[in-house]
């Protein structure tokens, strides 16, 4: 009987926030050892769902849970808390005994205090403990920083292949088979990382936009190749202030590395020369308003989504931001919908009791001045839930169960309806909404707190989506953020012409 371990560290830093991620945002989510790991995935449409998919397809194989901790994206992981993260996967690997192989999902955009290349960090760590004979393959987000560190301590990694991401449960399995194959052949696949010196706009990283689809098709033909296993487009995130952020290809093949490394040079130099496809058009508030109320009329029957891109929750930030909703009560009429993270809203609404009637401030609390002040209205108390709620559909993310802690529904004077929450969550699914006994189609416009992620859970219920550049640590105008770190050149900042794929 094999037995292969695994392990899960899923994170997405944004260092521009200056709130920082503790052990409790991964104890709030998910933070699990042992058989717990199995118990936590299996049956999930989450790549770690597919590992155990796919080595329960083998009668010879034993899957071993060692360690899985998530959170929401949120700032940098404190010294403590990574330091802690490390000794916990360590020790449950040293107590795990005997592996014949291990399947690891990093996320590729963690970063601590004291690991700038956090994925990379566990990801030696882990080599260094099993040695350099023991196959380890893995998944990565598409929006990966990868770097060599990440790519050396591993045999294969398999990006995610779409924005929303929809293909996490294929992608483990991918993986899973990947390395069951390894085990019986002996044959370990030939891996080749290229880092491309481009930052691709976050507006820009829907895979099924001209595009994407562009991009994705070549990366298809690529693959097809006879000897090749996988050809990964990582988009980056931009939100991270490393050196390896920005664009990356991988390349995986059977066991040919000439192969593998040819492959990837290809990718590389045709998603350079249409480089300049993947910038943000920045739409401002206003003209944002100005489509939605356009698209109101010819679609009176469902809202328009107005996805805020400066307040992208799955991207780091703090959920609270208001300038959509203060430009719709300035530009537009009709009710319209937001949640909005603000726990002390939540603590007077329950103080208060539904019925009740308050003026008060709700939401821009964190960072008014970056992602807008807050909203000052009279506010009718008109639902509290305990914040629980699950998504049958495969969504962004493969979450299934969410919990945004204590919710309220505040309904105000101005036409405003908000739902406030006690923990962030990211708008993945409708049943956010429907959860709280409010229905789309009563709103006239739904605030997004997302650029891509809400995408599969929100278009059917939308006449439109229109993305909305705001200010914010997740703006989409990345003249905004000072980067210390990033590599230089990178475009679109600078325009290394000559560049040329190494192959």
């Amino acid at each position: 009987m094999k037995r292969v371990g695994i392990i899960a560290l899923l994170h997405e830093s944004n260092t521009f926030l200056h709130e920082p991620t503790t052990l409790a945002h991964f104890q709030a989510n998910l933070l699990v050892t042992g058989e717990h790991v199995l118990q936590a995935f299996r049956g999930t449409p989450h790549e770690v769902g597919g590992f155990l998919q796919a080595l329960e397809e083998d009668s010879h194989t034993q899957p071993v849970g060692i360690f899985a901790a998530r959170a929401m994206p949120y700032g940098t992981i404190t010294h403590d808390c990574w330091t802690q993260l490390m000794q916990l996967l360590i020790s449950n690997l040293q107590q795990a005994g005997p592996l014949d192989g291990l399947l690891v999902a990093p996320h590729g955009a963690t970063v601590a205090e004291n690991a700038a290349d956090a994925d990379g960090h566990w990801l030696q760590l882990v080599r260094q403990h099993v040695g350099p004979d023991l196959p380890i393959i893995g998944t990565l987000d598409l929006h990966a920083n990868v770097s060599t560190q990440m790519a050396e301590n591993c045999d294969a990694l398999f990006g995610y292949r779409t924005n929303p991401h929809l293909d996490q449960l294929a992608r483990g399995l991918e993986a899973g088979r990947c390395l069951l194959h390894t085990l019986k052949t002996g044959i370990r696949p030939a891996m080749k990382l290229l880092q491309l010196p481009m930052c691709i706009n976050i507006e820009r990283q829907a895979t099924a936009e001209p595009q994407g689809q562009l991009l994705w098709q070549e990366a298809d033909r690529l693959q097809s190749q006879p000897g090749m296993l996988s050809v990964s487009c990582l988009y980056g995130f931009p939100y991270s202030d490393v050196q390896e952020m920005g664009a990356s290809v991988i390349a995986v093949a059977q066991q040919d590395h000439a192969l593998a490394l040819h492959t990837a040079s290809e990718m590389a130099s045709f998603w350079w020369k249409h480089r300049s496809e993947f910038l943000g058009k920045l739409v401002s508030v206003e003209s944002g308003i100005t489509l939605a109320q356009n698209a109101r009329q010819q679609d009176p029957t469902k809202p328009v989504g107005l996805l805020e891109m400066g307040d992208n929750v799955g991207g780091g930030s703090p959920g609270d931001g208001t300038w959509i909703a203060h430009g719709w009560l300035q530009f537009a009429n009709g009710p319209c919908l937001a949640v909005l993270a603000d726990p002390e809203a939540v603590r007077l609404a329950v103080a208060a009791g539904i019925g009740a009637r308050l003026q008060m401030n709700v939401g821009g609390r964190i960072d008014p001045r970056r992602h807008g002040p807050p909203l000052r209205d009279h506010w009718t108390v008109i639902n509290i839930t305990d914040g629980r709620f699950s998504e049958s559909e495969p969504r962004h993310g493969g979450y299934s169960k969410f919990n945004q802690g204590t919710t309220a529904v505040l309904q105000g004077d101005s036409g405003l309806t908000v739902v406030a929450t006690t923990l962030r969550v990211a708008p993945l699914s409708l049943q956010q909404i429907l959860s709280q006994n409010l229905r789309p189609a009563d709103f006239s416009a739904i605030i997004l707190k997302g650029v891509h992620a809400p995408v599969a859970a929100y278009a059917p219920a939308c006449s439109q989506l229109i993305r909305i550049n705001t200010t914010g640590v997740t703006t989409a105008d990345l003249t905004e953020l000072i980067f210390q770190q990033r590599r230089r050149p990178l475009f679109p900042w600078e325009n290394p012409t000559d560049w040329q794929a190494s192959s």
